[in-house]
């Protein structure tokens, strides 16, 4: 689990949702700008999550999307574990 959580991705997160929380903390208003920079920060979690799933799930032999980055990696066990048979 360790290796999952510790991810690039989830700690590029975490820190940008840090410094985006910080920059909220000022008298500064809330503008469109800083809007889009908390979507963004959605999109980015919700990505790093997604690909954290899929390898899970590649690793344990489940099926995972086609437009997954570890979705060739994934077809290429399944390949070999059926041609092992």
């Amino acid at each position: 689990m360790r290796k999952y959580l510790f991810g690039t991705g989830i700690i590029s997160a975490v820190r940008s949702g840090m410094a985006l929380l910080r920059g909220a903390r000022g008298d500064v208003p809330f503008t469109w700008r800083q809007a889009l920079a908390w979507l963004s920060w959605g999109i980015t979690l919700a990505l790093s999550i997604g690909t954290i799933v899929d390898t899970y799930r590649a690793s344990k032999g489940k099926l995972v999307a086609g437009d997954s980055p570890v979705s060739s990696s994934e077809q290429h066990a399944l390949l070999k574990k059926h041609l092992d048979r």
